[in-house]
């Protein structure tokens, strides 16, 4: 992509169905996209009747719609789509987002500004609950992101093909996005969220949220976990008044391996911290209540779980007992850092930056009960 002028982009809606929704997508499009795209590929992945006529209704000159014979499912929709562009941009829509602003200058600064950015998505309306002013803002003012999302995003067209696109065997929906993020993450590509950007989004509208979403999801969530069994580790960090930037490099590393392979990390702290590294890091008060609702959560749901608790300085002899606990009911993996160690590392971390001590190594940080 040629970035010293301004890449050419067009816009992919896969449709099932949800008439009106998909109605509102397009016109939202067309009003606010209209004059910062070229053409909007609508696939219709065999609706019924009523949608069908509406798509064919609509006389917007920038529309190529096709219809598909037979049901691909989200996943080859896509693909099938954005083999018709040559864009050096797509941006792909589900139909059941509406858009209320042109993001797109805002997004295409963010590619100009990190050439290693891959895909960019506008902010959802539930975001909100992240704060998302509490995170580190990357080259071009996005907010990094291990797990990609695809409702709505903008990617390089020529990056998207030469991966294959989403993985067919993800069938219908649910879990190709998450799938092709890892992908992307191994090869060094970047992923963000732009919060300066933002869109709605209704969710569900062609499969809902019931029996035939829970089996066609937990079939998805069953395969990509396979695939990427390191997803599962959701950590519960648990420290006094530590910051970031306060982190030994050995334990910052820790900390971003678990994130890099597309799990979370919950960290616990006596008061709010100034900065988060990215969207899969939440930060909340350490206390009883939220540690049995962490700990609690995720019964039917293994990429949701607490797998291990790392306790830091500073936590009270309470809430090491109560995770202590929980440690032990659950089986849990535990990683204990007493301050003489935390210092020691912090110094260590200080020395290896002027080059007079090599690194402690990941796996020296992350083993079980380390003396």
């Amino acid at each position: 992509m040629n970035e010293s002028v301004a890449p050419s982009v067009d816009v992919i809606i896969p449709v099932y169905n949800a008439s009106a929704l998909t109605k509102r997508c397009i016109d939202s499009v067309v009003t606010y996209l209209g004059q910062s795209i070229r053409t909007i590929y609508v696939q219709d992945d065999a609706s019924g009747a009523e949608t069908g006529a509406m798509l064919d209704g609509l006389s917007y000159r920038q529309l190529h719609i096709h219809h598909a014979p037979e049901n691909q499912g989200y996943g080859k929709s896509v693909n099938e789509a954005i083999a018709r562009s040559d864009a050096d941009l797509v941006l792909v829509l589900n139909s059941d987002t509406e858009i209320h602003e042109n993001f797109l200058p805002i997004l295409c600064e963010a590619f100009a500004a990190d050439p290693q950015l891959a895909v960019i998505s506008p902010a959802v309306d539930n975001f909100a609950k992240h704060r998302l002013e509490r995170y580190v803002r990357r080259p071009g003012g996005y907010i990094a992101t291990y797990r990609f999302q695809g409702y709505a995003f903008l990617i390089r067209r020529n990056l998207f093909v030469a991966l294959g696109g989403f993985d067919a065997q993800f069938g219908r929906g649910y879990f190709e996005d998450t799938d092709l993020g890892r992908r992307l993450d191994q090869q060094g590509w970047h992923m963000g969220v732009h919060p300066d950007a933002h869109i709605r989004h209704a969710g569900g509208a062609s499969f809902g949220r019931g029996q035939t979403y829970r089996l066609l999801a937990q079939r998805n969530r069953d395969l990509y976990l396979s695939r990427y069994p390191e997803a599962r580790q959701n950590i519960l960090l648990v420290s006094g008044h530590y910051t970031l930037t306060d982190l030994p490099a050995q334990l910052a590393d820790s900390i971003e391996h678990v994130l890099r392979q597309g799990g979370g990390i919950h960290w616990l702290t006596p008061v709010p911290l100034p900065q988060l590294s990215c969207l899969q890091m939440r930060n909340s008060a350490a206390s009883f209540r939220i540690i049995m609702k962490l700990m609690l959560r995720g019964w039917s749901r293994e990429d949701k779980r607490i797998a291990a608790v790392w306790i830091l300085p500073g936590v009270s002899i309470v809430l090491r007992m109560l995770l202590a606990l929980f440690v032990h009911m659950r089986k849990l993996d535990d990683m204990k850092m007493e301050k003489r160690q935390f210092e020691l590392a912090a110094r260590r971390s200080d020395s290896q930056k002027d080059g007079s001590i090599e690194s402690v190594s990941r796996q020296d940080i992350s083993k079980r009960h380390p003396e």
